[in-house]
C-alpha cells in the first residue's frame, strides 16, 4: 500500500498522547515516529519510548546533516521528527503517525501536501487548565505559558483537515480510528460509509458550530479573536 502520513497536533494537556497510545493499539500497519527533543525527561519517561532525549549539540548536528523532516523550538527546547521514520514506514509498507506541534505540522504539510492533519482540541480552556494542573509536572509559570501557547496554537485550527474535540476519551478514540481507517480505505479506492460518515463529523464545516464555545473560552481570557470565520 502507499504510505499515508497522519499528523496529530494539539495544545499541551489536550490528551493527545493518550489518544495516540490508544490508537496505536487498535490500528494495524501504523508506524509511530518518536520525536527527538533536547528537554529533560519527565516523571517515568524513558529514552526511546516517549522521546529520544539528546543534547542541544546533538540535535543541532542532526539539523546540519538534514536528518529531520521537521523541527521546531518550543519553550526553549528543540523537538523534531527524524526523516528515517518515513523511510522505514515506506520500506515496511505501513502508514506513519506523527505527534507534532503546529510548527512541525506546517513544515510537514509543505513538504508532503497529501499528509492528513488532525487537530485535537480540549472541550474548554478551563478543562485544559485542569488537565495541566492534574499532571503535577509543571510550575505555575509553565502552566500559564502553556495556556497562553494553547491560545496561539488554536488559531491554526482551520489549517487542519480534521478537528477532533477530545471531551470523552472513548468517543474520541472511536472517531480518530474512523478518520485513519476511512482515509486509508479511500486512498486504496475503497469506501466504508459508516467510517466515512464518522470521520466527516470532524470536518470544519460540520463541527464549526460546536467549536464556538470552545474558541470563546480561550478568547475571553486572552482578549484575542480567532477571526471572522470563527464567528460565523
Amino acid at each position: 500500500m502507499m504510505t499515508t502520513v497522519f499528523i496529530i497536533s494539539a495544545p499541551s494537556g489536550s490528551g493527545k498522547s493518550t489518544l495516540v497510545n490508544k490508537i496505536r493499539q487498535t490500528v494495524s500497519n501504523l508506524e509511530f515516529s518518536i520525536s527527538f527533543t533536547t528537554r529533560e525527561p519527565r516523571g517515568a519517561e524513558q529514552n526511546g519510548c516517549e522521546y529520544f532525549f539528546v543534547t542541544r549539540e546533538q540535535f543541532e548536528e542532526m539539523i546540519r546533516k538534514d536528518e529531520f523532516l521537521e523541527h521546531a523550538d518550543v519553550f526553549g527546547n528543540y523537538y523534531g521528527t527524524a526523516r528515517r521514520f518515513l523511510d522505514q514506514a515506506k520500506e515496511d509498507n505501513k502508514d506513519l503517525l506523527l505527534d507534532i506541534d503546529v510548527q512541525g505540522a506546517a513544515q510537514i504539510k509543505h513538504k508532503l501536501p497529501a499528509a492528513v492533519s488532525i487537530f485535537v482540541l480540549p472541550p474548554s480552556r478551563s478543562e485544559l487548565e485542569q488537565r495541566l494542573r492534574s499532571r503535577s509536572q509543571d510550575s505555575e509559570d509553565v502552566i500559564q505559558r502553556r495556556l497562553a501557547a494553547a491560545s496561539r496554537e488554536i488559531e491554526n485550527y482551520e489549517k487542519y483537515d480534521y478537528i477532533l474535540v477530545n471531551d470523552r476519551l472513548a468517543d474520541s478514540v472511536e472517531t480518530l480510528n474512523a478518520i485513519l481507517l476511512s482515509e486509508r480505505l479511500q486512498r486504496a479506492g475503497r469506501l466504508d460509509a459508516d467510517l466515512r460518515a464518522k470521520a466527516e463529523t470532524c470536518r470544519l464545516e460540520q463541527i464549526r458550530q460546536r467549536l464556538q464555545p470552545i474558541l470563546q473560552s480561550f478568547t475571553e481570557t486572552s482578549g484575542e479573536s480567532f477571526g471572522e470565520t470563527a464567528g460565523q
